[in-house]
């Protein structure tokens, strides 16, 4: 009777990389970092990230958290092999969102899920992430890299993150101090920012039948998908000192749901919005993408951000000072509506919705 030998498995050969993993962690060392502030107590490779708030910065400190995704975006980034941008997505799309109730971005962790691990491929989107921390001024103190063999198409990945901020108690934006006669006060994004890609996939390459390589003369010499891969921006260096300095008294992160759902998300009883679509310049990808797909307007400003990424509400004598400031550092802004007696609704009018 032949002798029946069986083979040793290893985890390697469920198409879990071990070895893989740890060189991932050590190319991305230095970048992770870079990041700490001096809150941070210990090192990278603990079981959780150590911060020591510093309590005598807040008479009353409150944390703030917020977590999100980058979304269907992703598939752009695997069409095109371009992994450098999405770790700023991940962490913009959560510590802007901290900020508009005020928060100062104090760290961040990130959760990466790949099918197989490629240390190149992981560093590279850490590397990002880290980046973005550095430049929100928090801390990337921890993450997870999971490698789900079968999970995941080789070469492609799943990335959400996490952000924790503080602010003290009595400075906390809620959103309550609007007021009929204050106006909004509008921050340009950087793009499409990461949300709609659904509707952006939908028009670009299911019905225009793109790939991604296309230059068109209304993107300045930017491939298409060079365009839609531009990270989305981080506000905080530009929103904190505004903070500190002034009465804000709401702000929004136009993220899906656009102009509609967003700033009707922080009206108090009593008050609505008028927006003036003729105060801005459009960005031509939203053009483009209206025109190939033949898009409502109304629903344009429903799911995308349309230039504007970031909405102070603030009375008109602090906008008029906001601006200056914001002037004096080389950052546009543009006063694109005001607050009107109404039942917490929002009115876009002006621009393509005169024609």
């Amino acid at each position: 009777m032949a002798e029946n030998k069986q083979t040793n498995l290893t985890y390697r050969d469920s198409g879990v990389d071990i070895d893989a993993g740890n060189y991932s962690v050590k190319l991305i060392k230095d970048s992770v970092k870079a990041t700490y502030r001096p809150e941070v107590l210990g090192d990278l490779g603990g079981f959780g990230g150590l911060f020591a708030l510093n309590s005598g910065k807040y008479k009353e400190p409150v944390l703030v958290s917020g977590t999100d995704g980058v979304g269907t975006k992703l598939r752009l980034a695997f069409m095109l092999d371009k992994h450098d941008t999405i770790g700023q997505d991940a962490v913009a799309m959560c510590v802007n969102d901290i900020l508009v109730q005020g928060a100062e971005p104090l760290f961040f962790l990130d959760y990466l899920a790949v099918g197989k691990l490629q240390p190149e491929q992981v560093a590279t989107v850490v590397k990002g992430v880290a980046n973005a921390c550095k430049e929100s001024g928090c801390a990337l103190i921890g993450g997870e890299t999971a490698e789900m063999a079968g999970f995941y198409a080789d070469g492609e990945y799943d990335i959400a993150g996490f952000a924790v901020g503080a602010v003290d108690k009595a400075k906390i934006i809620t959103g309550d101090k609007i007021k009929a006669g204050d106006v909004l006060l509008g921050i340009p994004s950087s793009g499409v920012h990461s949300n709609g890609y659904s509707l952006v996939r939908k028009i670009c390459f299911d019905v225009k039948g793109f790939d991604g390589s296309e230059k068109f003369a209304e993107l300045n010499g930017k491939t298409l998908g060079e365009e839609l891969l531009t990270p989305t921006r981080l506000y905080p260096r530009v929103c904190l000192p505004l903070i500190e300095k002034y009465d804000i008294h709401g702000m929004v992160h136009v993220t899906g749901g656009g102009f509609y759902e967003n700033i009707s998300r922080i009206l108090p009883e009593g008050t609505g919005v008028t927006v003036n679509a003729d105060a801005w310049e459009m960005p031509a990808i939203f053009k483009l993408l209206q025109s190939w797909g033949n898009v409502e307007w109304h629903e344009m400003y429903r799911v995308f951000n349309m230039g504007i990424g970031m909405i102070l509400l603030v009375s008109a004598q602090d906008a008029e000072n906001i601006q200056a400031d914001l002037a004096a550092k080389g950052e546009k802004s543009y006063i694109i509506g005001e607050v009107v007696e109404g039942d917490q609704t929002v009115e876009v009018k002006g621009g393509v919705f005169n024609e």
